[in-house]
Formats: C-alpha cells, sequence, structure tokens
C-alpha cells in the first residue's frame, strides 16, 4: 500500500474551508464599511497589498535575521542535508535552497519561504543535540510538509485583512484626533457624520479582532495538516509525536530570557518558543501540543500498516 493512499482528513479540511469562508465574509464587511466611510477602498487595499507583498517575498530573509539563523553546506551538515534531500523527493517537492542552523539551546525548527523552489529549513543546535534520528526526521518531514502545502504563502495572504484593518484603524484613530470624522459632510450634518464615522471605527475594530482569531484558528489547522502530512512522509506518526512531546518538555526548561530573543519568528516554530496562558491561547498559532500527539498517535494507531 503506497503512503499516498492513506484517507484525507476531511474533517480537517472542512474546518479549514468553513474557516476560510468566515474570512470570505469579514472581506466583503471591512469593504463596506470603506465604502461607507467614503474612503477608497483601492487606495487602502493597495496600501496593505503593498506590505503584505513585502513580507511575502522576504519572509525567509526577514526569519533568518530575526532568529540569527545561519546557511550550512551539505559539507558541513552532511546527515541533515541528506535527510531534507531524501524526504523532499518523497514529498515530491525540490529540495530547500537554504538549510540553516540558530546557535540556540531551545529545540525547535522553523520552514519558511514563497515557494517550494524558495524555502528555507532551519534546526536549532539544541533541536540536533536533542533529539534522535527518527524523531529529527519527523520534525523535518513536518516542515517539508508547510513547504509543500504552500503554507507561508496562505497565511501571509490571509492576513491582508488584518493589515488592511490594522492599517485603517490607525487612519481612523488619527483623523478622530485632528478633527476629521466627518470631512466636507459636517456642515449641516455634522453630528450624524460623526455618529456614521464612529460607528465605522468600532466595526473595523470588530473585523480586526475576529479576523485574527479566524486566521489564529486557520493557522492551527494548517499545523495538524502539516503533521498529519510529514508523518505519511516519513511512514512514522509515532516519531513526530515522539519529538513534539520532547520539544515540548525542553521548551518550558529553557529560561524565558532565552526564549525571547526569538520570540518574532514564534509563528514560523514547529512549537512556540513562547507559551500564553488559557485565554492567549485562542489566538495562539499552534495547537495544544497535547492535542497533536494524540492526533497523530491515532493516526499511528489505524494507518500503522499502511504506512510500513
Amino acid at each position: 500500500m503506497q503512503r499516498n493512499s492513506i484517507s484525507k482528513d476531511h474533517q480537517l479540511t472542512i474546518r479549514m474551508i468553513i474557516t476560510g469562508l468566515m474570512l470570505c465574509i469579514a472581506y466583503v464587511a471591512l469593504f463596506g464599511l470603506l465604502l461607507i466611510s467614503g474612503m477608497n477602498p483601492i487606495f487602502v487595499f493597495v496600501i496593505g497589498i503593498g506590505m503584505v507583498a513585502f513580507q511575502y517575498f522576504m519572509s525567509d530573509k526577514l526569519v533568518l535575521k530575526a532568529t540569527g539563523a545561519k546557511s550550512v553546506t551539505k559539507e558541513e551538515e552532511p546527515k541533515l542535508h541528506g535527510m531534507i534531500e531524501r524526504l523532499s523527493q518523497v514529498g515530491g517537492i525540490p529540495k530547500p535552497r537554504t538549510v540553516a542552523i540558530m546557535d540556540i539551546d531551545a529545540p525547535n525548527a522553523f520552514a519558511t519561504g514563497r515557494s517550494p523552489k524558495h524555502a528555507t529549513v532551519a534546526v536549532t543546535t539544541g533541536l540536533l543535540n536533542r533529539l534522535n534520528d527518527d524523531e529529527l526526521e519527523g520534525v523535518i518531514g513536518h516542515e517539508l510538509a508547510h513547504i509543500k502545502n504552500r503554507d507561508v504563502m496562505v497565511m501571509t495572504w490571509a492576513s491582508l485583512i488584518v493589515v488592511v484593518a490594522g492599517f485603517l484603524m490607525q487612519m481612523l484613530f488619527w483623523m478622530s484626533l485632528f478633527g476629521g470624522f466627518g470631512g466636507h459632510r459636517r456642515e449641516g450634518n455634522g453630528g450624524q457624520a460623526m455618529a456614521m464615522m464612529m460607528a465605522v471605527y468600532v466595526g473595523v475594530i470588530v473585523i480586526y479582532f475576529i479576523s485574527q482569531l479566524l486566521i489564529s484558528t486557520l493557522s492551527r489547522y494548517r499545523e495538524l495538516a502539516a503533521d498529519r502530512e510529514g508523518a505519511i512522509m516519513t511512514g512514522s506518526p509515532s516519531n513526530l509525536a515522539s519529538a513534539l512531546k520532547k520539544i515540548s518538555g525542553q521548551i518550558a526548561r529553557i529560561p524565558e530570557k532565552d526564549l525571547r530573543k526569538v520570540e518574532h519568528a514564534n509563528a514560523f516554530f514547529i512549537i512556540p518558543a513562547l507559551q500564553g496562558n488559557a485565554i492567549a491561547s485562542l489566538m495562539s498559532s499552534h495547537p495544544p501540543t497535547e492535542v497533536r500527539v494524540e492526533r497523530l498517535m491515532e493516526m499511528q494507531r489505524q494507518n500503522w500498516h499502511l504506512l510500513r
């Protein structure tokens, strides 16, 4: 039985589709508020697209700089390069253009890049020192799954609404400070114009936070999808489950001041370097580790004979 014959997780796919549809509704609502406010929606969205495009095309360079990850050659890290190359072939994608290592004790890894042809996989020295080869392979498979699924592209462009809403919030805030609410319509019906613009302002704030929640939800679903795809690549869900448990346990022992050094790349890591409380978990880009491990182990129990 071929690994790609394993049935898809239709429930997870449906959840991602529903979340995407809700984001579309949020886009329509934001566009409507822009029309009501009298602002040029094309101008606002062009500004937002420009900001997101910069992030999209520069994501690999920005994350490498933020984490201090350094590119390593095949001669310097033959085992790591060999593992990535082999799993890339299994996954049907080109080998990532850049393989990098972060010299930090916290065990973690990330993948970034706008496409499979412009991808980067990075691991920490802490990860290399703490995981065995099977667990490391599970982590690499997860990261390559993100590249195969084009998650950087999906999440970057999905976040456009947050960028636009945030930009609009700032614009409306400064307009309120300098008396811009109402504009030329103030003459004769200034109070009504002011009330309408305040309603628009509140509406934009609501859309901003709802969109943040939806994007965080979509990110968590895509992490689960990468777990599944990565496990299929390696043929052993239990290896990734073991790695996740080990990484999560080790990160809890790393001093917070050290984790703060890489918090800018928190959303890219296989497990966030900094964990939030129960309320903050609603906005987390990753599902709880316990949920991920349980799903992987269930996959192992149901499909181990197909994965051999």
